[in-house]
């Protein structure tokens, strides 16, 4: 066995400028899978993160002054050191966030990537030369950090989606302070502080401060924070944007979704069940791009829902530690129980049942809901679990309705053997992100990723959308002469 259960320098601290005790008590890591007790976490106060934004805005000035290449070789080896790290990180994610192996896996090794993306950002043209009207004047529109960049992530993903805006921030220049949720404030937080530290990162210059909703206010109001990147739910989304819009601080929103895979009549049907599988039960369904409607053809339809029915009843639910299987346990209670309420409220508005709908502790089975309508909950709201629920549609511009009548705009799939259709379908579905023969759920670090509608505020991660996003443009106007003016 790792370090898991075994004193940490972290235990029952905060990272601010160095370890420290963290003001506002301290919380159990708790094991979903078994209800064990596996660590203990600081959560910060607010006095914590007056203290973080006094010490990042202090420190950021010299940050931003540091070399590209110095910047880059410092994120090159925090990759590295997650790599070294692999075993203990993963067993953090699996024990403490209910990960498969797979899936902490990937979640590390894509990690890596973003990491090594963001090590690039410095070294790329970092202003445009645009015309001018006046004789004698050059014009420069340059990209100068935000200063310090407050990130609020998530629990599901806590090292890739924290790692997604901490990474390219600090490589720009910016100090960032990052509040992991408690939930998962070790994978996604107190290790990877771990990591910057014996990168390299000077003193100061990020700091990792776990709490609920609390902290998040206080560091989403801290008039020294310039940015707030948030991953999280559309409700509290709305609030930190009404926040951030009335100081005039900005703030980039990636929220929640309700995914929808088209599965048109020409459909390979053996690959559209394998996709919709996968996007509707990885990670028991816990992800912002799970595939949350299944909208299937009436042709097809009853050969979808059964395929995928079967797939369902075939995957192996069980302690991701101990055991190897598809899927692992919910993350709490709450979560099992809003699920569940969504499942057997649709059932009573006339769902039917092809597989699951039932749960032991905080496992639940995946789950085939067939004959969904709009207006049941398992079709209107995001589910957020292993739920796969199936409607039908007759025309493909009964299936654009479908996709659009919801709020949310995140991603989309569409299953069809001619790439045209599918192509002229995207450009009708409302969505940041759609895949052809594909899944709801792709990330690729190099691309732009981000939604519409309730699922965001049109802002993107990945690759050079990032210098837009972690920066601000700033015009300088140059003229050798002095210009004289009338008066």
């Amino acid at each position: 066995m790792n370090n898991i259960g075994q004193a940490q320098a972290w235990n029952g601290c905060i990272f601010s400028a160095g370890w420290k005790t963290a003001r506002g008590g301290t919380e159990p890591v708790v094991e979903p899978a078994t209800g064990e007790k596996i660590g203990t976490i600081g959560i910060g106060s607010a006095e914590d993160i007056d203290s973080a934004a006094v010490s990042a805005s202090k420190a950021q000035k010299a940050w931003a002054g540091v070399p590209f290449d110095e910047r880059a070789a410092i994120m090159r080896e925090a990759a590295c050191l997650l790599k070294e790290r692999a075993q203990e990180i993963n067993d953090w994610n699996v024990r403490e966030c209910g990960s498969t192996r797979p899936k902490a896996a990937w979640e590390l090794h894509a990690t890596y990537e973003q990491l090594q993306m963001a090590a690039s950002l410095p070294m790329q043209p970092d202003g445009t030369l645009y015309p001018s009207t006046i004789p004698g004047r050059t014009n420069i529109c340059r990209h100068v950090p935000v200063g310090t960049i407050g990130v609020i992530a998530p629990w599901n993903f806590p090292i890739l989606l924290g790692m997604r805006s901490v990474a390219p921030a600090l490589a720009l220049g910016n100090a960032v302070i990052l509040k992991p949720d408690a939930q998962s404030a070790v994978a996604g937080g107190l290790l990877l502080a771990r990591i910057f530290e014996d990168a390299g990162l000077p003193n100061g210059v990020l700091h990792v401060i776990p709490g609920g909703p609390t902290t998040g206010d206080a560091l989403v109001r801290h008039p020294k924070v310039g940015m707030i990147s948030f991953t999280g739910s559309t409700g509290v989304g709305r609030t930190i944007g009404e926040i951030c819009g009335r100081m005039l601080k900005k703030v980039t929103l990636e929220l929640g979704g309700n995914n929808a895979i088209v599965v048109l009549d020409d459909a390979d049907v053996e690959a559209a069940t394998s996709s919709g599988a996968w996007g509707a039960f990885l990670h028991q369904g816990q992800i912002c791009m799970q595939t949350g409607r299944h909208l299937v053809h009436r042709s097809i339809v009853e050969r979808y829902a059964q395929r995928l029915a079967e797939r369902a009843r075939g995957l192996a639910v069980g302690n991701p530690f101990t055991e190897q299987v598809h899927l692992g346990p919910l993350i709490n209670e709450k979560q099992r129980d809003r699920i569940n309420d969504i499942v057997q409220s649709s059932v009573s508005a006339g769902a039917t049942i092809l597989a699951g709908g039932d749960y032991k502790d905080l496992f639940y089975e995946p789950t085939v809901l067939a004959g969904v309508t709009p207006g049941m909950p398992a079709f209107e709201q995001e589910i957020f679990g292993p739920v796969a629920p199936i409607t039908v549609f007759d025309t493909d511009e009964e299936a654009v309705e479908l996709v659009n009548s919801s709020a949310y705009g995140l991603a989309a799939a569409i299953h069809t053997h001619s790439l045209s259709r599918g192509l002229e379908i995207s450009s009708q579905v409302r969505a940041g992100m759609v895949h052809v023969n594909d899944q709801t759920v792709n990330n690729e670090f190099h691309v732009p990723f981000g939604g519409m509608g309730a699922s965001g505020n049109g802002g993107r991660f990945g690759g050079p959308v990032n210098v837009h996003e972690f920066t601000q443009m700033q015009w300088v106007s140059l003229t050798d002469k002095p210009i004289q003016y009338p008066f």
